[in-house]
């Protein structure tokens, strides 16, 4: 009987719990439950930690169940690995083991006036100040200028923070805690690509940084050791795998990195979920990107091996357009509709649809660019905007490509993809239109949970996982190939990038909108800007 390897799998807005075989890479059963996005304000994204805990055990015990059914002995899984939405930032009680405020997702937009102090304090206000260090611009995006929100604003957290019991964390770190014992005696650690989203982490001497830290006015004390990416970091306390390590722990895109087994220099993979998120192995060196993308670390798979490294290309809104067009704008009652919905018109129509609700990411890093959608007539219809929406998407993917192909020197002649919106056949049939290269799609999808069984089957005392490349196991894929000719695309292409640039410099000091999207200008106009969203894997 084959060993067993699981992970868990927490998402934006959804937890899984999945088990493979550690020899075939086989999925054999999981579970999934859906979390709640709280938006108190907005701009504002949030999740509730105690929710994200109940659906970690939910899905975990879900999925033992359904093993059972299936006649597989729960002892046969010898490792779990812990894969997580990144820079959500988390701040709890160690004593009491309560979380301190809601979980601050990536997404939110309340920190924009934060990072402009900060920007400010940087010699020539340069967001890049810190990039020489951690690969990252000061952003809304990652967690130490969420962090330091919580520390400004939240006064119970500041009061924590004082008498020491204070604890920060990103979503693997709490996961880890709590399963691990939590206040009796609960493991508080990371690895290096989480550390490596926060903005107060050396991504060459892989250690939080004194500095960094002094930057952003942060206590050292309530940070996580920083481990590698697969070890034993402790065991499940409690529950139907009680005793089980906890051996693997990666950010969800670095996660996919290595279910895609993307483990030489050179390949890459793009996750299309809430968000976009291309990524290119660059080996043990950090290529700095001088076309906008973000250096991070892709993954360090033992405590004796090399980091490895990563140029990234994020794009906020990817599937989150969907769940816009669904749930804000009634277009389709359901996600699965707008394939159907766009194949109906097969073109935009001229329709361009720029999906900034929460700024623009890579390659501008433009916080003040908001949603857009130009080139309307009145032969435009729902179809078209559909198809204008899946077209965003893939623009994102191409403008991000372009910068990563510029920056290795080296075109990338394949793209690897994986998330939820890989089975959209339509939209992969625009990716590699629009890319102009071929778009591989692994039959089995669920590429970032495996990434972290993978890690965990193959950390030192567990080993069941052979991570040699002449031991992975084969994998099928369906390929795309392009199918209309460069010019085209080319042409298509130009035009987005127009819209892009009319959706630059929106949300401006001079705005102010109200919660409904509706407000003045200084000259008394109205203005709209397109949101609140809500987001979906």
């Amino acid at each position: 009987m084959d060993p067993l390897a699981a992970a868990i799998d927490q998402g934006t807005s959804s937890t899984r719990f999945l088990v493979f075989n550690t020899k075939t890479a086989q999925l054999i059963s999981h579970h999934q439950v859906e979390l709640k996005q709280h938006f108190p304000k907005e701009g504002w994204v949030e999740a509730d930690p105690r929710e994200i805990m109940d659906t970690v055990h939910e899905c975990l015990e879900k999925t033992c169940q359904k093993l059972a059914q299936l006649s597989v002995d729960v002892s046969r899984i010898k490792a779990v690995g812990v894969t997580n939405q990144r820079e959500t930032t988390l701040v709890w009680d160690k004593e009491t083991g309560e979380p301190l405020y809601n979980a601050i997702v990536w997404l939110d937009l309340r920190t924009q006036s934060t990072v402009e102090r900060l920007i400010s304090k940087t010699p020539g206000r340069s967001k890049n100040h810190l990039k020489h260090k951690t690969g990252l611009p000061i952003s809304t995006y990652f967690s130490a200028v969420k962090l330091r929100w919580l520390l400004d604003n939240v006064e119970a957290v500041r009061q924590a923070v004082l008498s020491k019991r204070a604890l920060f964390g990103t979503v693997d770190s709490w996961i880890i805690w709590s399963l691990t014992g939590g206040r009796d005696g609960g493991v508080h650690v990371t690895d290096v690509s989480n550390a490596s989203r926060t903005l107060l982490f050396d991504i060459h001497s892989l250690d939080w940084d004194p500095e960094l830290c002094s930057f952003f006015d942060v206590p050292m004390e309530i940070l996580p050791a920083v481990r590698s990416s697969s070890e034993i970091y402790g065991r499940m306390r409690s529950g139907s795998l009680a005793g089980v390590p906890i051996s693997g722990c990666l950010g969800d895109q670095s996660a996919a990195l290595v279910g895609q087994m993307c483990f030489e220099e050179g390949q890459a993979k793009n996750t299309y979920g809430t968000g976009c998120f291309l990524l290119r192995n660059t080996g043990t060196k950090p290529v700095m990107s001088e076309h906008g993308l973000i250096t991070t670390i892709a993954y360090k798979l033992g405590r004796d091996k090399p980091a490895c490294y990563a140029l990234e290309g994020s794009v906020a809104i990817a599937g989150a357009v969907i769940r816009w067009l669904r749930d804000n704008m009634c277009i389709v009652q359901s996600s699965s509709e707008i394939e159907q919905l766009a194949a109906e018109a097969g073109t935009s129509y001229g329709c361009y649809f720029v999906p900034a609700f929460s700024g623009l990411y890579a390659p501008y890093w433009e916080p003040s660019a908001r949603g857009i959608i130009c080139g309307l007539t009145q032969f435009t219809n729902r179809s078209h905007l559909a198809f204008a929406a899946l077209e965003a998407v893939c623009f994102q993917t191409r403008e991000i490509l372009d910068a990563m192909n510029q920056d290795c020197c080296i075109p990338l002649p394949v793209l690897g993809v994986d998330g939820g919106m890989t089975g959209n056949r339509l939209l992969m049939q625009l990716q590699a239109d629009i890319l102009c290269i071929p778009v591989v799609r692994p039959s089995m999808s669920e590429t970032t949970a495996l990434g972290a069984a993978m890690a965990a089957g193959a950390a030192e005392g567990v080993e069941v996982w052979n991570l040699n490349p002449d031991q992975l196991p084969e994998v099928t894929a369906e390929r795309y190939q392009p199918q209309i000719n460069t010019q085209e695309s080319e042409l298509r292409f130009a035009r987005w990038k127009k819209a892009v640039q009319k959706s630059m410099n929106w949300e401006t000091s001079e705005t102010s909108c109200t919660s409904n999207g509706v407000g003045k200008t200084t000259n008394g106009a109205p203005c709209w800007s397109l949101g609140p969203i809500r987001v979906d894997p």
